[in-house]
């Protein structure tokens, strides 16, 4: 009776366990797969290094044994993935082997293929030196058996495999534990690793090992969680759609070849992106419905976030597994064209929202999924911490709010910015309703740059709440890169403390303020509010303080304002009093300016000027029509433009001025029919460009010199150390000059540690210099005035020509300079203009010029210097008689239209 032939079953190849054990997977019809552990008989493989077990004291972890590692990547490579033929030639007792089953392991031959014509796994391991015969048990008339032994003994004449020299250079060193995986994720900068998946846990996470290293490490797949398996009562019990989902895995990565990108580190396992030859793993379970993304993880996605998403929302849309019931946020519906458009930021409200201006409309708006810095929870109880009476301020109390506002300030303030809504927040728990949504600005997303700042973190959503920014993965990624270099809200270190003082309203505060203030001249500050057009709270960084200064010169209508005490209700604004304001807004509004201070009022206010960009705030206001000169103005020196502004708003009769009617009669009182003249002896210093000049008066002379010695002796005994002052705009210092002295400056310029602007406030002439020639002024030589003046000559012009020009400041360079003349202040202005004359002739020295034809009459119509102006003409007219200079040929300023056949009409 002959033997039975062995049964062929077919499969395929799930997984390698070793050089000589593999498991196959059938599917069996009308059932679910069922699996075999197939051990190729009469060999043995060299074992496969193992850790330890944790759970049992006697596990010990143990090392390759020489060649194990590549005889079961000889199989993988071979086999894992592919359908396989094979025969059981022994079964365990209590086992089937005529179909699939759950035994433990059975015995037999594999080939590589549909059929046993087919590659004999065992004879190519044999061949290889991979295995060894077990050759006790073979049998002598069995060819097959035999042949193995024939293959051995070739094997061993080679020295293939096993059979060669030193088998020790054929044992792994694996690393089963890392002592830093986040250094050692960021040693890898995210670049792809190859690697060997060991074992699928669930359908995210799995176990593998890195290439070339040998490093074995669990890694959970970044941006995405799948159903898990949950321990019950000591039992496994799987969450829907946990088993299909695992399969998934498992049938496409099990001992497959892949590429890792380590991105991230959660407790003691990875967060990384797995890279099959056919795509992205996570992409693919998320579009089958078998996984959902989690934000927590979302931000250290490197590449491919975008795509994430979108095949989740794929898997949504067609309700797809863990989606089947799944129903879309109720959202506003909202013309594309509404969504997107631009404007003009013109104000940041700390540290999350913005007021825009689309054409003559203002809209706050919010940035979508961001949320600002927090108050620190304080750990007392309010019975151990008694309340404060303080005034709140968040902008300065909340550690952080003022950096993200100014963060904000800065690059968007009078800026236009692109504004695309993401969602509309409805009204909640007394909240109004909220306009969320992302702005860019150069294509730099500002939620994105002020998060990976530090300064504000992104808000976590439920999983199901789409009202999210549409960049939100881009803002998780910022906030992991922030953590990550530790900066802001995420820094370890003491958060700033900024310790302001609120001087606004406060009378005793306001007169401590106020020398230092006046002292300092002109203030570099911010404009953190306006009340109304005339009245704004500035903060002044360098003497880290808040005041409300009310604009000097000017009486402004009010706008609308709360009835004082808090008991409800509004006071009606002036006319014109709500374009005041709007305007002084759009100018000022969280812009930096200057802030001269002159005085304070009763109520704790100060009074003085303030400049945009060089614009007077007053004279604006008053050019505008929508304020008037105040009768104080007479006393500054910006009534004259004051008064020019207010002429030009009544003739174009501008807001307040549109029934505005000139008076008929001439107050002849108001224009003195005589000159008023007091000369005073002064030294001229300085002769500028524009043909004005500088000039001090000879009876302060000796208290000048006086000054000067003590300087010298203070900087002499007390050298100021090089470097030690950082030069600032608008300080009053000391400069040495190239004669090597010191002598008072004002700093009008800084362009860098080597390109300081000064001018020397004593004399007026200007220096560029660098900051090692600067030192800090000692105070006691801040309170005595500037002594040099700056004026310029009345009822004269300065010639257009270049040349001319030259030749008219050269003229009175050369008559004045440094020399003892007589003045007389004719008219103010900036600056005032003077009349000179020589001290020992009484020669008038504008006279004298205009005669020798260097400068040009400019006639006054005020009856006081109808004298002066004819003396002035005589003398033009005998300069244009002789062609002296500018008349040499002939009246210039005559229309020469007539040559070229034109004539004028009347």
């Amino acid at each position: 009776m002959s033997a039975p032939q062995p049964i062929v079953l077919r499969g395929i190849v799930k997984q390698i366990q070793s050089g000589d054990a593999v498991v196959v997977r059938g599917q069996p019809k009308g059932g679910p797969p069922l699996e075999k552990t197939i051990c190729l008989s009469n060999v043995t493989a060299p074992r496969l290094a193992r850790r330890a077990n944790p759970n049992l004291k006697e596990s010990v972890e143990t090392k390759d044994e020489p060649w194990a590692w590549e005889a079961r990547e000889f199989m993988r490579k071979k086999l894992i993935g592919k359908e396989v033929s094979f025969t059981i030639e022994y079964s365990p007792p209590g086992t089937s082997s005529r179909e699939f089953g759950t035994a433990s392991r059975e015995y037999g031959c594999i080939y590589a293929g549909k059929d046993t014509t087919c590659e004999n796994m065992t004879e190519s391991m044999v061949a290889e030196g991979l295995v060894e015969v077990r050759r006790g048990g073979l049998k002598l008339n069995d060819e097959n058996q035999q042949r193995l032994c024939e293959l051995e003994d070739a094997a061993k004449a080679a020295g293939k495999g096993r059979w060669g020299p030193d088998p020790q250079a054929h044992v792994r060193d694996v690393i089963w534990n890392l002592e830093n995986p986040r250094h050692f994720v960021d040693s890898h900068h995210q670049k792809p690793v190859d690697a060997i998946i060991e074992h699928v846990r669930d359908g995210c996470t799995v176990r593998a090992f890195l290439l070339p290293t040998n490093h074995h490490v669990t890694i959970m797949m970044s941006g995405i969680k799948c159903p898990m398996f949950k321990l019950e009562d000591t039992k496994q019990v799987p969450e829907p759609f946990a088993v299909e989902c695992k399969y998934f895995t498992e049938s496409r990565l099990l001992h497959r070849e892949v590429k890792v990108i380590l991105e991230g580190v959660s407790n003691q396992n990875i967060l990384g992106t797995i890279i099959h030859p056919k795509g992205n793993i996570a992409e693919l379970l998320l579009r089958e419905g078998f996984a959902k993304c989690v934000d927590w993880s979302m931000g250290v996605v490197t590449q491919g976030a975008d795509k994430l998403r979108a095949a989740e929302k794929a898997a949504k849309d067609e309700k797809k597994r863990l989606w089947i019931d799944y129903k879309p946020s109720t959202t506003a519906t909202m013309d594309i064209k509404d969504k997107n458009f631009t404007g003009k930021v013109v104000e940041v409200v700390n540290g999350d929202s913005l007021v825009v201006k689309q054409g003559d409309k203002y809209r706050k708006i919010f940035l979508a999924s961001l949320r600002p810095p927090r108050p620190v929870q304080q750990e007392e109880t309010e019975e151990k911490k008694p309340v404060s009476k303080a005034r709140t301020r968040p902008l300065y109390d909340i550690p952080y709010m003022l950096e993200a506002r100014e963060f904000l300030r800065k690059k968007l303030i009078n800026k236009k910015v692109n504004i695309q809504i993401d969602y509309i927040q409805p009204p909640a728990q007394g909240y109004p309703e909220k306009t969320c949504c992302t702005v860019t600005i150069n294509d730099i997303n500002v939620a994105e740059a002020l998060i990976s700042k530090g300064l504000a973190t992104v808000i976590r959503y439920r999983q199901d709440d789409d009202q999210r920014s549409a960049h939100y993965d881009e803002l998780l990624a910022a906030e992991e890169r922030a953590k990550k270099k530790a900066v802001g809200l995420h820094s370890k270190k003491e958060p700033p403390i900024h310790r302001v003082a609120d001087v606004s309203g406060d009378a005793t505060k306001a007169k401590q303020f106020l020398p230092f203030l006046q002292r300092a001249g002109r203030s570099e500050a911010i404009v953190e509010f306006v009340a109304s057009g005339s009245r704004v709270r500035v903060f002044i960084p360098r003497d880290t303080c808040l005041i409300t200064i009310l604009l000097s010169g000017i009486e402004c209508p009010r706008g609308p304002r709360p009835v004082p005490g808090g008991q409800g209700g509004i006071i009606p604004g002036d006319a014109y009093g709500e374009e005041a304001l709007q305007l002084t807004k759009e100018m000022c509004l969280q812009r930096e300016v200057e802030v001269e201070v002159e005085a304070t009022d009763k109520g704790g206010n100060f009074i003085g000027w303030l400049y945009v960009d060089g614009v007077n705030m007053s004279v604006a206001l008053v050019e505008a029509g929508l304020s008037k000169m105040h009768f104080t103005a007479e006393r500054t020196n910006y009534y004259r433009a004051l008064q020019v502004a207010e002429e030009q708003a009544k003739t174009k009769k501008k807001n307040i001025w549109k029934d505005f009617k000139e008076s008929v009669e001439v107050e002849v009182k108001e224009e003195p029919t005589e000159r008023k003249v007091n000369y005073q002896n002064v030294v001229v210093t300085e002769v500028t460009e524009d043909l004005h000049f500088f000039a001090q008066s000879v009876d302060n002379g000796p208290q000048v010199e006086k000054m000067m010695e003590q300087l010298r002796q203070e900087l002499s005994d007390n050298p100021p150390l090089p470097g030690s002052y950082i030069p600032k705009k608008g300080d009053l210092c000391a400069a040495k000059f190239t004669d090597g002295e010191w002598y008072r400056a004002k700093v009008t310029k800084v362009e860098g540690q080597n390109k300081v602007h000064v001018l020397y406030i004593d004399f007026g002439n200007r220096e560029i210099t660098g900051s090692a020639s600067l030192a800090v002024l000692p105070p006691t030589f801040h309170s005595l005035p500037a002594q040099a003046q700056e004026y310029s000559l009345a009822c004269v012009s300065v010639p257009e020509d270049g040349e001319a020009k030259n030749d008219a400041i050269d003229a009175l360079y050369n008559d004045i300079l440094n020399k003892t003349l007589q003045l007389n202040i004719e008219y103010r202005g900036t600056p005032d203009a003077v009349s000179l004359q020589y001290a020992d002739s009484q020669e008038d020295v504008a006279k004298s010029l205009i005669a020798e034809g260097l400068l040009i009459l400019e006639a006054r119509r005020e009856k006081r210097f109808a004298k002066m102006v004819s003396d002035y003409r005589k003398a033009q007219d005998k300069a244009k008689a002789e062609r002296l200079n500018l008349w040499r040929y002939g009246d210039f300023r005559e229309d020469e239209a007539a040559e070229f056949g034109y004539k004028k009409t009347t």
